[in-house]
């Protein structure tokens, strides 16, 4: 089934039913679906084509729904770009997923006037907004076009969302997600996270739709349930409570960093969030004695799930029933797991050479379902790797207990988790190996109370040259992401090192990590 029908039909059974909130602008199933319509056919006359992929790059607004869901009624992939990204980083990825068009919001419309000549791929740009030049005007192409589409008939492993994350070697991923993947992930999410979910719901979007609060808006849209889009660009913690309110919001998706910004703002006590039903939270750790705050103020509303981009939305979830303030020694250690493997979903932990660890035992987290990507675009080596006999290899290290419950413990692959964004090292240090004054570079996360992990660089400098912490974090900043640049340096003679060489990140990051429940 193409996913674009969690659509069609909502807008055929549910026309009347308010489908998109974003400040004062309202839209029903059917204006949503007859807008989605126009796009599709906008990008078809435009000559993309079904098998084509499109780039999408917005701050969240309604029009980013209508550019995923235009994708997906064409039969083309959706390239989702994290507006937080450096234009370098951008038009990497445009250029390597082959995009034929760029849907953007005109935050970003000077920024990609600057990398223009580095996506020649990229027939067309459009606009929401102040369209000029080459620049084409997303509502004056939407207005010209028919409100009636008839849905691309999509294969269950044809292409549907192509979604780049930070890579291990320095250069984005693009995990290929095909309509079966997104169909499980809508299922599951019916099954475990809001069984008893329909049309009288609603959604807040705080997090990024480019991220997985864009996810969350399929099964959502697949009851005909309301998305609210919060018309903020940054996580304002009064706003959502207050939009909670309002809207009486049921379910959201939000990162620990989110939970810990709206349980420490006075403005939870001042508006009633009783409508959560589902807290989702997710993307990185949350440490216990938060989550143990957020439960006394936000209420039985909790759900923890663990995932990856390579399996959509989830792997394990740990539901309702087990955040609880007051248990036996087993059930509140159960706070710190990752809960639980969903309903239809196979995890395992494996030693070194993928065999089966009992119970107890530390070793890779992997994972087998219908969720688990096709692999990465043009890159089989990197697919081979992740995806073996079958199981996706998830590079995180934990154990299952006696009872299936799943503990992570560690990140195989060094990976730094701040905020909710995953970051890898090897970016930064690809970065501040650059600079004339350092000599060796190794980037870690440390315990940080807001963000979860701050990043570290731990340097050590060319003799007889010299270097500040602010002058380091700037060269990154000029390069990369802001949002990957370190919060801190440190400035050491020699970096630690095993007999081959190898840097010893686990013993940087101990004395961080020192005492601390989680060691990730």
């Amino acid at each position: 089934m193409n996913t674009s029908q969690l659509l069609t039909k909502s807008a055929k059974t549910f026309p009347e039913n308010l489908a998109l909130v974003h400040g004062p602008k309202r839209l029903t199933y059917a204006q949503f679906n007859s807008r989605v319509n126009r796009l599709a056919n906008t990008l078809r006359r435009l000559g993309v084509k079904q098998g084509d992929n499109v780039a999408v790059m917005q701050y969240n607004y309604p029009e980013t729904l209508e550019s995923i869901f235009a994708c997906f009624k064409a039969g083309c992939a959706c390239v989702p770009i994290n507006f937080r990204l450096h234009p370098n980083e951008v038009a990497f990825i445009i250029d390597h997923s082959e995009a034929k068009a760029v849907i953007l919001s005109p935050e970003f419309n000077e920024a990609f006037v600057s990398i223009r000549d580095r996506i020649p791929n990229a027939r067309h740009l459009i606009t929401l907004a102040n369209a000029e030049d080459e620049l084409l005007d997303y509502e004056k192409l939407i207005s010209a076009e028919s409100d009636q589409f008839k849905d691309v008939d999509a294969k269950p492993d044809d292409l549907a969302w192509l979604f780049y994350t930070s890579g291990t070697t320095g250069m984005p991923k693009g995990v290929m997600l095909t309509h079966r993947n997104l169909t499980a992930m809508t299922m599951n999410f019916y099954a475990d996270i809001c069984p008893g979910f329909g049309p009288d719901d609603v959604i807040l979007h705080a997090a990024p739709l480019s991220h997985g609060s864009g996810l969350y808006s399929l099964p959502n849209i697949g009851k005909a349930a309301t998305n609210v889009i919060l018309a903020s660009k940054s996580f304002d913690p009064e706003l959502v409570l207050k939009t909670i309110q309002e809207y009486r919001v049921t379910n959201m998706f939000v990162a620990p960093t989110m939970i810990k910004l709206m349980v420490e703002s006075n403005a939870v006590d001042r508006y009633d969030h009783k409508s959560l039903t589902a807290l989702n939270y997710g993307g990185a750790p949350i440490l216990v004695e938060d989550l143990k705050q957020a439960m006394v103020k936000l209420g039985p509303c909790l759900v923890q799930v663990f995932g990856q981009a390579e399996s959509p939305m989830t792997l394990s979830y740990l539901p309702h029933r087990d955040h609880m303030l007051e248990g036996n020694p087993e059930q509140m250690k159960r706070l710190a797991s990752s809960g639980l493997q969903r309903t239809d979903v196979e995890l395992k932990i494996f030693d070194a050479d993928d065999n089966e660890l009992p119970p107890g035992e530390t070793g890779e987290i992997v994972s087998r379902s219908d969720l688990v990507m096709k692999g990465y675009w043009r890159n089989p080596e990197a697919t081979e790797d992740t995806i073996r006999n079958g199981w996706l290899h998830t590079g995180d290290m934990g154990y299952m207990d006696e009872k299936g419950y799943l503990f992570i413990m560690d990140r195989s692959k060094d990976m730094i988790i701040s905020g909710g964004e995953n970051i890898y090292p090897r970016e930064i240090e690809e970065v501040l190996i650059k600079h004339p004054a350092v000599r060796e570079v190794a980037v870690i996360g440390i315990p940080d109370p807001k963000w979860g992990d701050a990043i570290k660089a731990v340097i050590s400098l060319l003799p007889g040259q010299s270097a500040t912490e602010e002058e380091l974090i700037l060269f990154c900043r000029n390069n990369i992401a802001s949002y990957k640049k370190p919060k801190s340096v440190d400035f050491v003679d020699e970096l630690p090192k095993n007999n081959y060489g190898k840097v010893l990140k686990r013993d940087l990051r101990a004395r961080y990590w020192k005492d601390k429940e989680r060691k990730v």
